[in-house]
């Protein structure tokens, strides 16, 4: 009877081990742009308005444990690919202010704000 409990335990934990990765959370919020134009960003690195950047709300920045790491942005079926660079303090959680060249990816300069879905890559 122990032997039989051993047992399933182990298939248990193997399972776990090899079950699918949950899948990733969406965020969706307001999406606005900014220009960094050479400043340091709250990552700690000089951004340029024609890079493809990103700035967090305060609880998605976290401190700056998400410096550097890349979200994937949606808009009516466009998408760009952004780097977190920096902090955007007046953001709510799940809104995100892109670099110029980002947003541009997504909508003209001439929408100022628009509402995406985006994704931890």
């Amino acid at each position: 009877m122990l032997f039989n409990a051993v047992i399933v335990a182990v298939v248990a934990a193997v399972a776990s081990v090899h079950s699918a990765p949950a899948a990733a959370d969406t965020n969706y919020g307001d999406a606005t742009y900014y220009y960094p134009n050479g400043g340091y960003g709250a990552c700690g690195a000089p951004l340029q308005n024609t890079d493809f950047i990103v700035a967090l709300s305060a609880d998605q920045y976290a401190g700056g444990a998400n410096c550097w790491r890349h979200i994937g942005v949606n808009y009516q079926g466009q998408w760009v690919d952004a780097t977190i660079g920096d902090l955007c303090p007046g953001c709510s959680s799940g809104s995100i202010d892109l670099s110029p060249s980002a947003f541009q990816q997504l909508a003209s300069l001439d929408a100022v704000r628009i509402q995406v879905s985006w994704d931890f890559e």
